[in-house]
């Protein structure tokens, strides 16, 4: 029996659990009937990843299909979940394991980003050569995934007619939001629109929120505007099908040419090989939990993710600082 389980990141904000599984009703009405569908938190909320395998399991399922409901590839979806499922390969041999992508960049999550801006009224057909577009995301340690946010202010720029779109980021890394804020004002900016590009809402939104209502007073002259987060449009169960869809088919491929964690396991994985040739699996272009990876992931932790502050193996615990989860 074939499952779906998609995980998201879960929070300490009870709001943002109550919009995912709101999300998580809708998408559901979409799948196929003989398709079972769970719904699991990487941490700060319940049931978590090996709980959601488990129930599935428990009700038949003997193909699982995880995918995490994340915008852009970073930390949990590359090292963080194929952890949790290399594990449950161990535990659960008898059933068949793929895994998909987040959304990534995607055109559809660009024209969600014009409707945010456009449902708080802005034209964005009209050209705004003194108005600039701030697009906030979460931040990290993840080159990738900040490069990311960078490439997708880009795209915006392309899309729409502000004068300017420029990335910020909540935590972590730089640009921070004021800093973002105070380069648009430097490149001529008299309206700063900012859009969250955040999937669900959670205590960085709200944050968010009380920092760009002091800006109005502490930047006399610059009008602000805040759009809505990305949430619940309708638009986004099209992206979260196509992921599913994906896994199911075994089609899903992430992007390795960038990503920290692919050098640092290349590495460790050629000098494991060279020791021991009974190993012949290589770093696949998917191969963020393929075996070598696996016989080598505490260290790469170590070395290339030491941001996360994680600890593998049979615990399960995730000491994320808030700036980094987002939540």
């Amino acid at each position: 029996m074939q499952a779906v389980l998609m995980v998201a990141h879960g929070s300490k904000d009870k709001e943002a659990i109550e919009e995912v599984y709101a999300f998580m009703d809708a998408l559901e009405t979409k799948l196929d009937s003989h398709i079972m569908i769970g719904t699991c938190f990487l941490e700060f909320a319940k049931p978590d990843i090996p709980e959601g395998i488990a129930a599935l399991v428990a009700k038949g399922a003997r193909k699982i299909a995880v995918i995490p409901m994340m915008l852009l590839q970073a930390g949990h979806s590359k090292i963080h979940i194929p952890n949790e499922l290399d594990e449950a390969k161990e535990k659960y041999p008898h059933v068949r394991f793929t895994y998909g992508r987040p959304i990534g960049i995607h055109d559809v999550a660009l024209e969600i980003c014009r409707e945010r801006v456009e449902e708080i009224g802005e034209n964005t057909a009209i050209p705004a050569p003194d108005t600039a577009l701030l697009l906030v995301g979460r931040g990290g340690s993840d080159r990738d995934a900040n490069s990311d946010l960078y490439k997708i202010a880009r795209l915006l720029w392309e899309k729409l007619n502000f004068g300017m779109v420029e990335p910020a980021f909540m935590g972590v890394t730089t640009p921070l939001v004021e800093a973002g804020v105070e380069r648009c004002m430097k490149l001529g900016a008299k309206r700063i629109i900012v859009l969250p590009y955040f999937l669900f809402t959670g205590i960085l939104i709200k944050r968010l929120e009380k920092m760009i209502g002091s800006y109005g007073e502490k930047y006399p002259g610059i009008q602000f505007k805040l759009a809505d987060y990305l949430g619940l449009h309708p638009h986004f169960q099209t992206i979260f099908l196509e992921r599913i869809e994906e896994a199911l088919n075994e089609e899903a491929r992430m992007n390795c040419d960038t990503c920290a964690y692919r050098f640092e396991a290349g590495r460790l994985f050629a000098h494991h090989h060279h020791h021991h040739d009974e190993h012949d699996e290589s770093h696949s272009h998917h191969g963020h939990h393929n075996e070598g990876h696996r016989h080598h992931k505490q260290d790469v932790h170590d070395k290339s993710h030491h941001h996360h502050h994680s600890h593998y193996g049979k615990s399960h615990h995730y000491h994320h600082h808030e700036e980094e989860s987002g939540k």
